[in-house]
């Protein structure tokens, strides 16, 4: 009897029994679909929690000035580095050659007292200076009005944008700033938009901010050179060292940098908040991972209960082919199989009700994003083979141990 002949029998056998056949495929299908479903929901919840977050921040990087702090611990004076100034900033952004949206911004000012009519604030307004992507890159909203137009950010246009929380200081608490006029630093500003309260979720106070366009922000610097933030938001998460790597070159070779010498500039990725949320999910994976352990242990033990039912019920049948000539490997073989497809069986269907259970529970999340967790998928069939493996060895090598004798006398 070879190995062909082998898993034809074990699909005639199971096929011979089929009502003990499909309730042990469910046994392993209920464990398949708890480990299947779980992790098909948190997948669902990781792509959905990345989308919003990458508004956030998280596929980005950052290139600003180094810090110059003159000495070191030791005494000695470190070498000084001069700022990142506008046309750098602007010649990196029009030369970059990674697909990517690029944000500029500069603070003019923190202490800044802002003027509407006869009203005025604290001086305590940040004023920044910005290009049409800040907007997007930063995850704001825009309440009323627009955002900055290139025209706007090109030609240095005196326009501005208003965060809610300094909005309500100057209009009241139900603002309508649009296309009215406020001053700081002695210049007037026409007011396009209001920005959708942010609240202390993030570290940059939006709310109590004046964005305006950057050529206007350096004008008002009056010859002092300000801190020049260049803002890199890449769509794919996977490209960011790639992309960083191009910006670094890029503007070390704008700034002169020295082959051999260190980056005049400092560029860092983004990646707390993707962190984070990679740990709560790979967390949530493990107790998903648990739990289908859990059912599928039960499923295996289960499952070696009914082969050993099968092997007693077959005692007469394992006596005849040994009688006829097969070995214990092929009689392991047999039993060995039959729980393999039992195992596969239970598998297939758990799979599918898993992907479709995960992705219902998703929906009720308010994910609309269908999940097709193809690792999860070819992780659950190799759970399936292993679990037939371990259930089915041991009532298979105890019927390859029958004797063939007493196994024909066997009633």
């Amino acid at each position: 009897m070879n190995l062909v002949e082998n898993m034809k029998e074990g699909l005639r056998s199971v096929k011979a029994n089929m009502l003990r056949s499909v309730l042990t495929a469910l046994i392993v299908a209920i464990g398949i679909t708890s480990l299947v479903g779980i992790l098909t929901a948190i997948d669902g919840i990781e792509y959905s929690v990345n989308e919003s977050l990458s508004s956030l921040g998280v596929n980005t990087f950052d290139m600003y000035s180094k810090w110059n702090r003159g000495t070191n611990q030791d005494g000695v004076r470190e070498k000084t580095y001069e700022r990142l100034n506008l046309h750098e900033a602007q010649k990196f952004i029009s030369e970059y050659p990674v697909q990517a949206s690029i944000c500029l911004q500069a603070r003019l000012t923190n202490l800044a007292e802002v003027k509407h009519g006869s009203v005025k604030t604290n001086p305590n307004v940040d004023i920044r200076g910005v290009n049409d992507e800040y907007v997007a890159i930063k995850g704001l909203n825009i309440l009323e009005g627009r955002n900055f137009s290139k025209f706007e950010i090109q030609n240095g246009s005196k326009v501005a944008i208003l965060g809610y929380k300094l909005a309500k200081a100057l209009y009241g608490d139900n603002p309508r700033p649009l296309n009215t006029e406020i001053s700081f630093k002695g210049t007037q500003f026409k007011v396009i938009g209001l920005l959708k309260e942010k609240g202390d979720f993030s570290d940059n106070n939006y709310d109590n901010m004046v964005i305006i366009p950057i050529l206007v922000a350096n004008q008002m610097a009056a010859g002092q050179p300000l801190y020049y933030r260049i803002t890199v938001g890449i769509t794919d998460m996977n490209q960011v060292d790639y992309a960083m790597g191009e910006a670094t070159g890029l503007m070390r070779k704008i700034r002169h940098d020295r082959v051999g010498d260190p980056n005049s500039f400092e560029i860092e990725k983004s990646e707390s908040l993707a962190e984070e949320m990679e740990s709560i999910t790979s967390g949530l994976r493990w107790g998903g991972f648990g739990v289908g352990f859990i059912t599928l242990l039960g499923a295996s033990i289960a499952l070696m209960n009914i082969m050993l039912v099968s092997v007693t019920e077959r005692t007469r049948e394992v006596g005849v082919r040994k009688a006829l000539g097969a070995t214990p490997l092929r009689i392991r073989q047999q039993f060995v199989i039959e729980a393999i497809v039992v195992c596969l069986l239970g598998g297939i269907g758990g799979v599918l009700l898993g992907i479709l259970i995960g992705n219902v529970i998703s929906g009720f999340m308010g994910i609309t994003k269908f999940v097709l967790p193809w690792f999860w998928m070819l992780i659950g069939m190799i759970i399936c083979v292993v679990v037939g493996l371990l259930s089915g060895y041991y009532p298979a090598h105890k019927a390859s141990k029958l004797d063939p004798i007493e196994s024909l006398r066997f009633e």
